[in-house]
């Protein structure tokens, strides 16, 4: 039997090796457009920013490692040019020689990836602006960064390798704008969770144009203007294009292979395409959303890297089958950590799904054990099935580990009640035993129960201010005369028992505090004496935090840079 697969980076990497595993008599040959195979995409930016020195720590494996091991034909800077499934056979010029030659196939392959998603934009090619992609372009910005010395630079868009790049380049002094056309950076969080990432990434002097489309790039004075779409041009020394990918399918589209949304492949859950005996994986395919069930685009290395073991199974004889996607991911932001999984809010609601969410902020250890510090947790679930849908976490330490019991349990199945029997490892130096995963558990155990009654953060511009509505804040002086909210009085939970003649009787209570404990302790205290009482999800800290990068971003919107 002989395999081609074409492309040999994540996918396309890992069949090879599987496919070596389980049969050592196949012919195995991976075609490589660029001159790298198996390298750490993720890590490219981290090479630009010199916290990964060395090139040869990019690369997984050589084709001359792979061989020696696997016995597998890695052929780089080879371009397969077409598909031919009626004689079972790829087109392939070698970039080196300019020569092209036709190879068979008994079993074809596909895992092209994605390329960075290029619109048609005026001044796209110059030599100052770049996309980062492979290890070719990372050593192309490496190096003009090392001639050229620049000092400032553009980022357009906001999403992973975007920030990933930011961290870097911030790193090596450059003053840095990200341009990003939605009015939030990364979209796999809700605006509201991305709110903690933009004051982060401010904090650390970049500066953020949300809301801003990008027009095109025009050289000037040894730099570039990037243009703005309704507002001022901005001028930096360089410009990444960081967009979003594309699945790179051309090759899928002219031999006739059915496609999927944005061009992607369409292949069924044993990653076979529409014609027989060809296969494909990672960034380039179609996959069913795994919370949802809907088609998606999930451009992770978790999911091809699954998906390309799957197809190995598969072509020697098994009946592996890949069960969907649920976009689990983490992400450093300077100091931050910030993960997610599922569906978020935003996407819950255009899938027609009645959701609700509980916000908190729990420790990521024993208070009291030094060090410890606050993340903040946004859990998203249906409303009456409380099914969970997804969870995004921004903090420090510990919320890779959360995101991952919580990714753990949406693939089991469990409901979102169901966090509070987990049994997690405890220990004063890591968690609590009250883990902040069971206190999710315990909060939507007490939604379901009708113990607490919640609001949430687009409620606060409506509440009533007439007096039909009793509003509370529940933290200590100092804290209420440091912020509060428009029209709350103050009652500090420690002397409400005292002060209940205070609370009007017969009028819903709507409490706030820093951050919701505190408040959900004085609601039971109010149910108790016949209050009907609500409770504010996520806290004072978390409406300032938002409300503030809100106003930044209009501010930012009229004059085209936030230049907090």
């Amino acid at each position: 039997m002989k395999v081609v697969i074409v492309g040999g980076v994540a996918a396309g990497a890992t069949a090879a090796a599987r496919l070596r595993r389980l049969d050592e008599q196949a012919e195995i040959v991976i075609f490589e457009r660029s001159g790298y195979i198996s390298y750490a995409n993720c890590g490219l930016p981290y090479f630009i920013g010199d916290v990964i020195s060395d090139p040869a720590e990019l690369t997984l494996q050589t084709p001359e490692d792979f061989f020696a091991r696997f016995q597998v034909t890695a052929k780089v800077r080879h371009e397969v040019t077409a598909l031919h499934p009626e004689r079972k056979t790829v087109s392939v010029r070698d970039l080196s020689t300019g020569e092209i030659f036709e190879e068979s196939y008994d079993k074809l392959i596909l895992s092209p990836g994605a390329r960075p998603t290029q619109p048609r934009l005026p001044g796209v090619g110059m030599e100052q602006v770049f996309t980062l992609r492979t290890v070719e372009d990372t050593l192309r910005i490496r190096d003009y960064i090392r001639r050229k010395a620049p000092r400032s630079a553009v980022l357009a868009g906001g999403g992973f390798i975007s920030l990933e790049l930011a961290e870097n380049l911030r790193r090596l002094g450059l003053e840095l704008t990200i341009v990003q056309r939605p009015r939030q950076l990364m979209n796999p969080f809700d605006a509201d969770m991305a709110a903690l990432l933009h004051t982060e990434v401010r904090r650390h002097g970049v500066h953020l144009a949300l809301g801003h489309t990008v027009e095109g790039f025009r050289a000037r004075e040894g730099g570039v203007d990037v243009l703005l779409q309704d507002a001022a041009p901005l001028h930096a020394d360089m410009v990444v294009l960081a967009i979003g990918v594309t699945p790179d399918t051309a090759l899928a589209r002219e031999a006739g292979l059915e496609l999927g949304i944005r061009g992607s492949i369409v292949v069924n859950d044993r990653m076979e395409t529409s014609v027989p005996d060809i296969y494909a994986a990672g960034d380039a395919v179609q996959v069913r959303h795994f919370v949802t069930g809907e088609h998606a685009l999930i451009s992770l290395a978790g999911p091809a890297n699954k998906q390309g073991r799957i197809i190995a199974d598969n072509i020697c004889g098994g009946d592996s089958r890949y069960t969907g996607a649920q976009g689990s991911s983490v992400i450093q932001v300077f100091d931050l950590t910030a993960a997610a999984t599922g569906l978020n809010e935003a996407s819950a609601r255009r899938a027609g799904l009645d959701v609700d969410t509980a916000v908190l902020s729990p420790m990521n250890h024993a208070g009291y054990y030094p060090g410890g510090t606050l993340m903040t947790m946004k859990v998203i679930f249906e409303r009456g099935s409380w099914r969970l849908l997804g969870a995004q976490i921004v903090g420090y330490d510990g919320v890779d580990k959360r995101i991952d019991v919580l990714a753990t349990a949406i693939r089991a199945g469990l409901d979102a009640i169901a966090l509070k029997e987990l049994d997690l490892a405890y220990a004063p130096p890591y968690s609590s035993a009250k883990d902040p995963v069971n206190m999710a558990g315990f909060l939507i155990e007490n939604l379901a129960r009708g113990i607490l009654h919640q609001w949430h953060l687009p409620e606060v511009e409506t509440l009533p201010r007439d007096g039909s509505v009793t509003l509370l804040d529940v933290r200590t002086a100092e804290e209420y005369g440091e912020g509060h909210l428009e029209g709350f009085s103050n009652l500090p939970l420690d002397g409400l028992r005292g002060r209940l003649d205070e609370v009007p009787p017969g009028r819903p209570v709507y409490l706030i505090c820093q951050s919701g404990l505190r408040s959900y302790i004085a609601s039971r205290i109010l149910a108790g004496h016949g209050y009907e009482v609500y409770n504010f999800s996520g806290g004072y800290r978390f409406y300032e935090t938002v409300t503030q990068d809100r106003a930044l971003v209009e501010a930012a919107s009229a004059c085209g840079r936030d230049r907090s």
